[in-house]
């Protein structure tokens, strides 16, 4: 079930917007409140805690609000956060012009998975989000911690499912030893997909939830595992997927090369392995590391003057 929206959230959140649409101009309560068409005890209680939080500044002297410090650092984390995306881009591209398929780099954001980059034929749309909940999202806690993905599983679901956990556990057990996904997916299973998207703006008729519930059956059923596979039989396999990681070693981004055809297992280690090293170029020129490996400072990190450096 998703959360009805907050009201009062949703005007502090008309406020900054406003700030933002206007460039840098000031507004002194009186004009905010007109602009906004909200009561001014109302529009002042958000002035002040946004003031206070340091997300507006008060100048005292004419009266005025307009943006604060706070949403500098906000900014800054926010694109450090997507700046990866567009190192991802150039792999990406390199992938979709040797194996003219469409690749994509997304990652969770809140509670949505969210598309940030898109290459190749068929593009996906960036921007499309999907709600970050069981049966969707598997391959963004595939390789992060044991928290995380405890965490995800405990998760309510989208819609009614049948869930195999120690499946779903040997297959983040052969998914961190392998290094990439590989997924099959039915027609249903890509309709489902599509039906998805965007869930998070309402719910699903109880009829429909049942129905989808049906073609879902169980996450573990379309990750293939190592045992399922064979060199020279021909798998249908829907996209392989890999993940990047940031500086401290955890998962924040996942590759994926869509296939969408059948192909022979030799095939899939050979587009897989392809994959890993277009995602570890991804994690290296973006200042991040693989799990258990030695952390490399990132240009412009400061030096931690409690260790000796030789």
């Amino acid at each position: 079930m998703v959360a009805r929206r907050s009201a009062p959230t949703a005007r502090v959140v008309q406020v900054l917007d406003f700030f933002v649409e206007q460039h840098g101009k000031r507004f002194g309560l009186s004009e905010l409140a007109r602009e906004l068409d909200l009561a001014k005890p109302t529009c002042l209680g958000i002035l002040t805690e946004l003031s206070a939080g340091g997300y507006l500044v008060r100048d005292s002297h004419t009266l005025t609000y307009g943006l604060g410090p706070a949403l500098i650092a906000a900014g800054r984390v926010a694109q450090d956060s997507f700046a990866i995306s567009a190192i991802a881009r150039t792999e990406l591209a390199k992938l979709s012009t040797e194996y003219r398929t469409t690749c994509t780099a997304s990652a969770v954001i809140g509670d949505q998975i969210a598309i940030l980059e898109s290459t190749g034929p068929g593009l996906v749309k960036v921007g499309a989000s999907y709600l970050f909940a069981p049966p969707v999202g598997l391959m963004y806690v595939l390789w992060d911690t044991d928290a995380a993905f405890d965490a995800w599983l405990a998760k309510p679901a989208t819609v009614p499912l049948r869930q195999d956990v120690a499946r779903l556990r040997q297959i983040v057990a052969e998914c961190r030893a392998r290094g990439y996904l590989i997924e099959s997916l039915t027609a249903a299973g890509r309709r489902l997909y599509s039906l998805l998207s965007g869930v998070a703006a309402r719910d699903l008729p109880e009829e429909l939830r049942e129905l989808v519930g049906e073609l879902v059956t169980s996450l573990g059923e379309r990750v293939y595992l190592g045992a399922d596979l064979r060199p020279r039989k021909e798998h249908p396999v829907s996209l392989l997927a890999a993940p990047t990681y940031d500086y401290d070693g955890r998962q924040n981004m996942v590759l994926t090369m869509y296939v969408g055809a059948a192909i022979t297992g030799a095939e899939i280690a050979r587009r897989g392995t392809v994959l890993i090293a277009a995602a570890d170029a991804v994690t290296e020129s973006s200042g991040g590391r693989k799990p258990h490996s030695p952390q490399k400072r990132p240009i412009g990190h400061p030096i931690d003057h409690d260790q000796n450096v030789f």
